[in-house]
């Protein structure tokens, strides 16, 4: 699996069949020192083509594009070029979307209401190897699992050891799946941020998974958190 190291620059492609929304990303993203944008595809079958022709770090994507809808592109961009992770970037957050470019391999979901130190950071985060998912999905997420339904595929394939974990870790695992981010959970528990990224690491290493997604996945379909968290 090929991860971006700190110092290395994200070379990029933007992928949404609206001009001006990507040249408005195109704008504020290339403010942005360690980022690069390499390429532009205005439909998915072009998004296809250019992480093919470029082989960058991650791809943006829109979901509703014309020739090839952003699932299929995922899909097709996950078998031909696994190692560039995919970030999706929509205004659709419908069910029928998120389970599917989940299943079809996005490492992250986004909505187009977030602001540009939201994206630059989910960026990262994805070209880093973790997932990131906006609030509002990662809460759909945690609602199918919860009722028992589908998303099999999106759980993680590795075999997490039982180990208990301790009640302030499952305490931080309620709130990642209430979608919280780790400086909002330090407020919550009067921990500091560093503190909630070392209780992260133990339970990563404890259920041997590697994103908070997959954290919260697995926790619920043992029933140990649930919607309500």
């Amino acid at each position: 699996m090929s991860i971006v190291s700190q110092n290395q620059r994200i070379r990029l492609i933007l992928a949404d069949d609206h001009a001006m929304v990507r040249t408005g990303t195109r704008e504020l993203l290339e403010q942005q020192p360690d980022l690069d944008i390499v390429g532009e595809a205005s439909d998915g079958a072009e998004a296809v083509q250019l992480v093919h022709d470029l082989q960058p770090d991650v791809a943006v994507m829109d979901v509703r594009m014309p020739r090839m809808s952003g699932v299929e592109a995922t899909r097709r961009i996950k078998a031909e070029s696994p190692n560039t992770k995919i970030l999706i970037l929509t205004a659709h957050d419908d069910d029928e979307y998120v389970f599917a470019l989940l299943q079809a391999g996005a490492n992250g979901y986004l909505m187009k209401t977030a602001d540009i130190e939201e994206l630059v950071k989910a960026i990262r985060t994805v070209a880093a190897g973790q997932s990131t998912l906006a609030p509002s999905i990662a809460g759909k997420v945690v609602a199918q699992f919860s009722s028992g339904k589908g998303m099999q595929e999106a759980v993680t394939t590795a075999q997490p050891t039982h180990e208990e974990l301790t009640d302030r870790e499952l305490d931080i695992l309620k709130l990642v799946g209430r979608g919280l981010s780790n400086k909002q959970i330090g407020k919550e528990l009067f921990i500091s941020d560093r503190t909630v990224q070392a209780h992260l690491s133990n339970i990563f290493s404890k259920l041997n998974v590697n994103s908070r997604t997959e954290a919260v996945m697995y926790a619920v379909r043992k029933g140990w958190i649930t919607t309500a968290g």
